[in-house]
């Protein structure tokens, strides 16, 4: 029989969940920790001494909240201290950002990514970001580590990276090369783009306060990032969430993957534009068909009503699967939700099952195209949040 926890097993215990919970919430008074952990008061006080002496956080009195007797000190984290390099690949551009304990952003950088760059041409534009932000960090800082977010498909989050022809890479290592590059004494944990922002969305925006949470993504394929019980789901391998090759239509078209009918042949951005007869390499062509739809153009409004209710049939089947309590539409896709949520509704009331659909709930993302980033941060600031002392 195992021995239960030891006491110092309890108190890191105890310490992460006192972090996580000022880096998801922002600065908070003794007293709510207090209610919150379902801990004393003197362990509260303990804890944040041992976080204040590493630094991780600071405490402060409270502004004047008009009570009598002496108010609970707050709780703060020490956001411009304490952070992470949070770097985005995707289609068409570079970006990077150090953000701080808290999930705020301190710095940033971006450039255009030309179609084609290579992994070997890509980590020293990503690595000089890094240089360049690092100018401004005060010399007490603590770099935790780094987290990227790529749209393709990731195996693991330090081993080989599986790409689709979205970014055109295969089996390159790119944390393990990107984390020699910054610097190795942290790792630098790499996730599919569309996991990462629903760690962002879950922790922060539209999923915040709920442990089952789906989010789909549109660029050029189709990917969801799945919570469930407050975890990400990623697969055996790190191939989870690859929504867009669940087959709808198996009589349908021809999928880059090899199948037929997958749902990305019937909602891709590709398939829209195709649907009206617009050309799919011009820039911007998605938001401009949605457009052309809302001022009356009849072929673009075909195209986002097919697109719509194709987009329900998916996540009518996704719904009855996962039983999510949010449903978030990112990437264009929350364009064409918006353009068409009457129709995606239609169709789910239709097909899912009444328990499942009564209480599913769906919503755009909150954070915006920060979201991916700050995604990437909390793969980084994960392993300081399960053991505040002892994350080197």
């Amino acid at each position: 029989m195992r021995a239960g926890p030891s006491q110092d097993e309890i108190r890191r215990q105890n310490l992460g969940a006192l972090l996580r919970y000022v880096h998801i919430h922002g600065a908070t008074s003794r007293a709510e920790l207090t209610a919150t952990l379902g801990l004393n008061r003197s362990t509260i006080g303990a804890l944040t001494a041992d976080l204040a002496a590493a630094r991780l956080v600071s405490e402060e009195a409270p502004r004047e909240t008009g009570r009598a007797g002496r108010p609970s000190l707050v709780v703060r984290p020490e956001s411009s201290l304490v952070y992470a390099y949070a770097y985005s690949i995707e289609v068409d551009r570079l970006r990077a950002a150090r953000i701080g304990l808290g999930g705020e952003v301190l710095d940033r950088r971006e450039a255009a990514r030309p179609r084609g760059l290579l992994a070997e041409e890509t980590l020293p534009l990503l690595a000089g970001f890094a240089r360049q932000m690092q100018q401004a960090v005060p010399a007490e800082s603590v770099y935790v580590g780094g987290g990227v977010a790529v749209s393709g498909i990731v195996r693991g989050e330090q081993g080989p990276l599986h790409v689709s022809p979205r970014t055109g890479w295969s089996g390159e290592p790119l944390g393990e090369a990107l984390a020699t590059v910054v610097g190795p004494r942290r790792p630098v944990l790499v996730g599919n783009a569309a996991d990462v922002v629903a760690l962002a969305e879950h922790a922060r925006g539209a999923g915040a306060g709920y442990d089952n949470v789906l989010y789909l993504h549109r660029d050029v394929g189709i990917d969801a990032g799945i919570i469930v019980d407050g975890r990400r789901l990623t697969g055996h391998g790190g191939y989870g969430g690859e929504v867009g090759h669940m087959v709808v239509r198996p009589d349908g078209r021809a999928c880059g993957c090899g199948s037929r009918g997958c749902w990305e042949t019937e909602i891709g951005e590709y398939a829209m534009l195709r649907l009206a007869g617009r050309d799919t390499a011009a820039p911007g062509a998605s938001l401009a068909l949605i457009d052309a739809a809302s001022r009356g153009d009849a072929s673009a409004q075909a195209a986002v009503r097919h697109v719509a209710d194709w987009l329900g049939f998916g996540v009518a089947n996704l719904v009855n699967i996962f039983n999510p309590a949010v449903v978030i539409f990112g990437g264009t896709l929350r364009d064409i939700y918006l353009a068409g949520a009457a129709r995606v509704r239609s169709r789910l009331n239709a097909m899912a099952l009444p328990a499942a659909r009564e209480q599913v709930r769906l919503r755009t993302p909150l954070l915006g195209e920060d979201a991916a980033l700050i995604g990437a941060a909390e793969l980084a600031f994960e392993q300081l949040l399960a053991d505040p002392l002892d994350a080197g």
